[in-house]
């Protein structure tokens, strides 16, 4: 991450999603004990939990998705789930906490672009990044009806600030007239991004695809020469 430092007082931080929320950091349950093979099933009934419980939240909301739904989804008994999580709000932490893990590793690839970096180099990270959104695009989604709990919001709004600000700093580094706020930059290329993988896959307006990537980079390249 770059060492440019903002204005006093602005850098959020560090952190982890765990620990804003000011609650253990959610580990999986055991595994069943057994041969190898009753571990790898276990460890694909636990992804598709958290896969049924993810695009649960983005259909149903938070608060509208209950346990049953998730059980009948997976096709696993109600004692089966209580295996591998104690409740929903586990299910959210632990989604909050991988997606929160790599988004800051694919905004971290700004550093090792090379410098000046041309739009073909843009344009790879920009597809790295939509398929980051791939995997765990429903999740965002589904964040904005997150637990009502203040601290599972204060902690939302914490993590995308830190994200915000490591993608602003890294870009900042590289501008021809750097921003005053870092993490501003951060927000708008960030919501542009996002925005356009919602549109193309979400929505699915028929747009091109490859027509979408490339005006994304088109555009984060002009933020750096402007």
């Amino acid at each position: 991450m770059s060492k440019l430092s903002s204005p006093a007082g602005r850098r959020p931080a560090e952190y982890t999603w765990e620990r804003t929320i000011n609650k253990p950091a959610v580990t999986a349950r055991p595994e069943p004990r057994g041969d190898s093979e009753l571990g790898a099933r276990a460890a694909r009934t636990r992804a598709a939990i958290l896969e049924a419980s993810k695009q649960l939240f983005l259909e149903r909301g938070y608060d509208g998705t209950r346990i049953t739904n998730i059980t009948d989804a997976c096709g696993i008994s109600r004692a089966g789930f209580y295996t591998y999580f104690k409740d929903k709000r586990e299910i959210f932490n632990a989604l909050g906490e991988t997606t929160y893990r790599e988004v800051l590793e694919v905004t971290g690839e700004w550093d090792d672009l090379p410098r000046p970096c041309t739009r073909d180099d843009v344009l790879a990270w920009v597809r790295r990044y939509f398929a980051f959104l791939d995997r765990h695009g429903a999740f965002i989604l589904s964040a904005q009806t997150a637990p009502a709990e203040e601290d599972v919001r204060a902690a939302s709004s914490r993590m995308q600030m830190r994200v915000c600000w490591q993608l602003g700093v890294s870009l900042r580094s590289r501008q021809e007239h750097p921003v005053d706020a870092p993490e501003a930059l951060g927000l708008a290329v960030q919501a542009m991004l996002d925005r356009a993988w919602y549109r193309c896959k979400v929505e699915r307006l028929g747009l091109d695809h490859e027509d979408v990537l490339t005006t994304v980079a088109t555009m984060i390249v002009s933020t750096l020469r402007a």
